[in-house]
């Protein structure tokens, strides 16, 4: 098969791989029918994380299952399932306490901006999508394996409640999802910080009420000025620099929350001033498995359609000029198909 390939930074390629094999009773193999870029693939891209030359890349997708193990009991060929990110059993405790992310058995999609997909833990794992979607709704679908997950997690971290403030910090698309998410939960304001009049339009449609330009100390004030010197009752914190904290952090009101969800890199926490300010930090990689169902049941019925940020479309044979795309900000989040 052909899946997309990290050979170094700044070098993804079209490559010709070995086929995925079920090597255990838990796997499924899932012919990929829409696959798309993560900002955290961006990571490696940009030489901030290591790399194995040669490595498939990718673990967002939505396809059909093609083969499953024998433990796969709720699961056959022709399916159309959502591939969670992160792989659960779903039995064990952690998972059964709603931490899917944290499965004792926990394993990653392999091969998601590729031709096939293998996927550990299948049976707690896999979403099937039980009537046949309108094709208008798979941007929404693909949503669903990470980024519209991941921003409602964010949410859930912070302590999103009805009537509150929110701000999101990020204008990706987790960023964008989190300001849905922000919407949803019945947050009166949702603050978004973004640069860039395209996200800024995204965040607006899906509930924004306030739109920040500024960074670092200046986006600080800004937020602190909207707020009457208050801060946010919660602040959705999507990108993983430590500026992006150090602002979530200062426009957080004391007794308030940061839900952090960007990847970390670099991030120092200053913990005497959130000692002093009964700031709370909660987060880290989203429970994806937990939140699909009633999300799903959302994006059916027409509620949330989370598949706004996808705003380029690509053959996965140009998955290079989608990381390109991303990386200079000429796209939000781009969707490859075979």
């Amino acid at each position: 098969m052909h899946a997309a390939t990290i050979h170094a930074a700044g070098d993804i390629r079209w490559s010709d791989v070995p086929d995925p094999t079920i090597d255990a009773a838990h796997q499924a193999i899932v012919k990929v029918v829409a696959g798309c870029i993560c900002g955290s693939d961006l990571w490696p891209y940009r030489g901030e994380n290591p790399i194995v030359a040669g490595n498939t890349i990718g673990h967002e997708c939505v396809g059909v299952v093609e083969e499953v193990g024998a433990e796969v009991r709720s699961f056959r060929a022709g399916d159309l399932v959502i591939v969670p990110f992160c792989h659960s059993d779903n039995t064990c405790p952690h998972c059964r306490y709603g931490v899917t992310s944290a499965c004792v058995n926990l394993g990653f999609t392999t091969s998601g901006q590729g031709e096939h997909a293998l996927v550990q833990q299948a049976e707690g794992s896999l979403v099937r999508v039980e009537a046949d979607p309108d094709p208008a709704l798979l941007p929404s679908l693909l949503a669903l394996s990470d980024v519209m997950p991941t921003g409602w997690h964010a949410a859930v971290a912070a302590g999103v409640r009805p009537g509150g403030t929110a701000v999101v910090v990020g204008d990706g698309a987790v960023g964008l999802c989190a300001v849905l998410a922000a919407s949803r939960m019945g947050a009166e304001r949702v603050i978004v910080m973004s640069r860039h009049a395209s996200r800024q339009a995204i965040a607006r449609d899906f509930g924004a009420t306030d739109v920040v330009a500024e960074r670092g100390k200046e986006g600080a004030a800004r937020i602190l000025d909207l707020t009457d010197g208050v801060g946010a009752d919660a602040v959705l914190e999507c990108v993983g620099t430590d500026q992006a904290m150090k602002t979530a952090l200062k426009v957080c009101r004391p007794g308030g929350g940061v839900g952090f969800v960007g990847v970390p890199h670099g991030v120092e926490l200053p913990v005497s001033k959130m000692f002093q300010r009964n700031i709370g930090l909660r987060g880290g990689m989203a429970p994806v498995r937990a939140y699909i169902p009633d999300l799903l049941a959302s994006v059916v019925a027409g509620e949330i359609n989370p598949g706004r940020v996808f705003d380029r479309v690509l053959p996965m044979s140009e998955v290079a000029e989608g990381y390109r795309a991303m990386d200079e900000r000429r796209a939000v989040k781009v969707m490859l198909q075979p």
